[in-house]
């Protein structure tokens, strides 16, 4: 199996692992794996964001080119989203609810 889809199947987690996870995970472009519990409001992503996305999150995550949540939007991940993004993204806006 090639390594990309390795990497995007362990971001994804299996069906135990993810209620016990995190909410929100991405492989950075300094090749570490990032992980965000219960993230709100504009979160930079920390390691420049890059490659395999997973949105375990109850909202939309929508990630930006540029800090703090400017710039052109890369993409928009619905909850239960798994997607490669390319070529990055450096913050990501999530609902901010009770």
């Amino acid at each position: 199996m090639p390594l990309l889809l390795l990497t995007a199947a362990a971001l994804a987690g299996g069906p135990a692992q993810a209620s016990n996870g995190p909410d929100f995970q991405y492989l950075g472009q300094d090749d570490q794996v990032h992980r965000l519990r219960a993230p709100k409001g504009c979160v930079e992503a920390e390691g420049g964001g890059a490659r395999a996305v997973t949105n375990h999150t109850r909202g939309t995550a929508i990630l930006y080119r540029g800090p703090r949540c400017t710039g052109p939007a890369v993409a928009r991940l619905r909850p239960g989203a798994v997607t490669p993004v390319r070529p990055y993204f450096a913050s990501v806006r999530f609902p901010v609810t009770g």
